[in-house]
């Protein structure tokens, strides 16, 4: 891979100044290093990717962004887009099993009814089954009338 550097970052060196995750060729860190903000053009992160509809397609990493964050190292691995392929897309088979599955997760298995939420999985059930389960005798509209 040829060596991207970056102009400002450079000049900063020959002045004195260490950006400390800046190494462009890989003498440091193993692979390319740029700081947060700093990435060559023609280098993405797997979200960048995902947002133009591609994905990395088995490539190697190419480099690495590397930034402090509060007294961690957080790191990012960018990718080559000409290397780059389209993202795949989902079956019809696959998008109708994943509506299945997100039905069942929004079906309570108590009132058999479809909620606009999926089921708490800490109670097993819907709000309203957990709360008429928890206290019998006592609806819903007894908690409200209390509160007033």
């Amino acid at each position: 891979m040829t060596s991207r550097r970056t102009p400002y970052l450079d000049e900063l060196r020959t002045r004195g100044t260490w950006a400390e995750f800046y190494d462009p060729d890989g003498e440091r860190f193993g692979i390319p290093t740029f700081p947060y903000y700093y990435a060559p053009d023609g280098l993405l992160t797997r979200r960048q990717l995902r947002a133009r509809g591609l994905r990395p397609g088995g490539q190697e990493i190419k480099a690495q962004i590397l930034w402090r964050h509060r007294r961690n190292r957080r790191v990012a691995y960018l990718y080559d887009t000409r290397e780059a392929k389209p993202k795949r897309e989902a079956t019809p088979a696959q998008r109708e099993a994943i509506v299945k599955a997100l039905t069942a997760r929004k079906t309570c298995p108590t009132c058999r009814e479809e909620k606009s939420f999926c089921i708490p999985r800490s109670l097993g059930e819907c709000w309203e089954c957990a709360e008429d389960s928890r206290r019998p005798g006592r609806q819903i509209d007894d908690y409200e009338a209390e509160a007033c």
